[in-house]
Order: structure tokens, then C-alpha cells, then sequence
């Protein structure tokens, strides 16, 4: 078959320059120092503001045991979950991110939650726990490499076994 025009090329002008305004200059170096100053500092609070998050997981967790697992207990564990993961990293314990994430992965979806095996949730929660405890601020520390690479195995096989693994 062929074809009964030839393709047009359009060459759309780049306009975006002209909005943003240029290059950008030099960053200020005093800035700079200034900001990683302030960070310094707020560094040495983040393990408290690590375990304020712990605790309040370790509210849920109580909550679930006293409750039972119920939608609004399971997405306050899915909550609290998500909140360790995106912090772990940022508060210097990237396993607990890790370990997070594959809880999170457990627990992501509705029909996840109120099937996730409460047992795994609570080894999972012991895992955080105990990196902490451990102070294991490494992605490549032995036990907790183990830790969480078990932890994820486990999750990915009951989700698998439920039909739910994506």
C-alpha cells in the first residue's frame, strides 16, 4: 500500500530558555555551607524522630493485638509502614527502608492487608526493632542483609501463593 502524502516534519521552537530565564549562576558556597550546617544539626535528632515513628507502629501493633486486624488498624499499620520507609534512609538506616518496603509491599493494597499473615507483619516489625537496637546503619551488614532478604522471600511467597504478586 502505499502512502499518498509525504510526512511534514514541524520543527516546534524551544521556548522554555526564554521561561526559565537563562543559565542558572554559581551556587553561593557560604549558601551551601549554611544549609549543610543546619542539616548537621538537624542530624542529631533524627534517632529520636526515628523512634517517635517506631512507637507509634508499636501503637497500631498493640491496637491490632487488642482489636483485632480491622480496615482502619490495617491502614494505620499500611501508614505507619510507609512513613519508616521513605524515612530510614534519610534518618541514616537505610535496612530499615528496606524492611519497610517489603512490608509495605505486603500491605499496599486492601485485599493484601486484611489477608497479610500477622506473624510476618511481626517479624518485620522485631526486624526494625532490632536494626535499630543493633545500630545498623549499612545496606551490606551481614545479619540484616539476611534479615531483610529473608523477610522479602517470605512476602513475595505469600503473595504469590494468594495470587497477589505483582
Amino acid at each position: 500500500m502505499a502512502m499518498p502524502e509525504k510526512a511534514q516534519i514541524i520543527q516546534v521552537p524551544n521556548t522554555l530558555r526564554a521561561k526559565v530565564g537563562g543559565r542558572l549562576g554559581a551556587l553561593d558556597a557560604q549558601a551551601v555551607a549554611k544549609a549543610e550546617a543546619a542539616l548537621a544539626d538537624l542530624s542529631n535528632h533524627f534517632e529520636d524522630w526515628l523512634m517517635d515513628e517506631i512507637r507509634k507502629l508499636e501503637e497500631v501493633q498493640a491496637r491490632i493485638k487488642e482489636e483485632g486486624l480491622n480496615m482502619v488498624n490495617s491502614d494505620q499499620l499500611f501508614y505507619r509502614a510507609h512513613d519508616l520507609k521513605g524515612l530510614g534512609t534519610t534518618y541514616g538506616f537505610p535496612l530499615i527502608t528496606r524492611v519497610a518496603g517489603s512490608l509495605c509491599k505486603m500491605l499496599d493494597e486492601e485485599e493484601k492487608r486484611m489477608i497479610a499473615p500477622w506473624k510476618l507483619v511481626e517479624a518485620h516489625l522485631d526486624a526494625i526493632r532490632a536494626i535499630v537496637r543493633g545500630q545498623i546503619k549499612t545496606v551490606d551488614h551481614p545479619t540484616g542483609l539476611m534479615l531483610s532478604e529473608t523477610l522479602e522471600a517470605r512476602v513475595k511467597e505469600h503473595l504469590e501463593a494468594a495470587g497477589l504478586y505483582t
